[in-house]
């Protein structure tokens, strides 16, 4: 690995990193940059959760001390998660992988209708769901994220938005705490999965995972500091544009590709 590919990954962590914690997709970055630089798929998928761990931990961090972090409701959403999680990571599933993308970028494009149209579910929150006690439903709606993030992560971030924000009822700064604690939660467990199976790339995933470190700590600050309303705005925005490249309008990957290369 040479000092270009060094830079280009660490870069490459920072804005992964950065849109992970904020909202979610950021894997569309990260996956496509480990397959051009040579890496199998189930190997860049294992890799990527290298710096999926670090950020989650950077995140968490700093949501903890900032005092936004609602752990205990979170350690409860996340128990189910990462029982999904595990066999998500051990089970092939047949799934048809178009129709799939499609479903992901109209849940997405659904958020972003609800924000603009009843922005207070979002950005105010619901304190009479969130003083309730985790149901059956809920405990089944987070084993199916957790199952989905053990398969391919790549979305799961709206999937948990979507999740705590509708059916928990905390606003989006809290939303992304939580998000980003029940993730940490059940990656570690996948991760093993991948090492075990000889499918991760230490050296090219130490260095995507400076990148996202950093960037995790910077979207968790500003996150507090901007409040809700930013938070918002970033989503719309990175809803935008992954569904344009899931819907097949433009290719992100290709673009990616085409700035390495030049």
């Amino acid at each position: 690995m040479n000092t270009y590919e060094i830079i280009i990954l660490i870069v490459a962590g920072i804005f992964v990193g950065f849109i992970n914690t904020l909202a979610g997709g950021g894997s569309i970055i990260s996956l496509p940059l480990l397959m051009l630089m040579g890496l199998p798929a189930n190997v860049a998928n294992g890799t990527n959760r290298i710096g999926i761990l670090a950020q989650n931990i950077a995140s968490v961090a700093s949501f903890k001390r900032q005092k936004v972090l609602e752990t205990k409701k979170g350690l409860l959403l996340g128990i189910p998660a990462v029982i999904g999680s595990l066999i998500g990571a051990w089970v092939a599933v047949d799934i048809n992988e178009e129709i799939f993308k499609k479903a992901i970028a109209i849940i997405m494009l659904m958020m972003m209708v609800f924000m603009l149209v009843d922005p207070k579910k979002f950005l105010n929150g619901r304190q009479e769901l969130t003083e309730k006690k985790i149901n059956i439903w809920q405990i089944l709606i987070f084993f199916g994220i957790g199952l989905y993030g053990g398969f391919i992560q790549i979305g799961v971030g709206y999937l948990l938005i979507a999740g705590i924000v509708l059916g928990v009822g905390y606003d989006l700064v809290k939303t992304n705490a939580i998000k980003v604690l029940i993730v940490l939660l059940y990656t570690p467990f996948t991760l093993v999965i991948f090492i075990m199976n000889d499918q991760v790339n230490w050296a090219y995933g130490l260095m995507l995972t400076i990148g996202s470190f950093i960037g995790a700590l910077l979207a968790s600050k500003l996150a507090v500091k901007k409040g809700v309303n930013f938070v918002k705005w970033v989503i719309i925005f990175v809803i935008i544009l992954t569904s344009l490249h899931l819907f097949d309008i433009i290719n992100l990957q290709e673009f990616f590709k085409n700035f390495i290369k030049s």
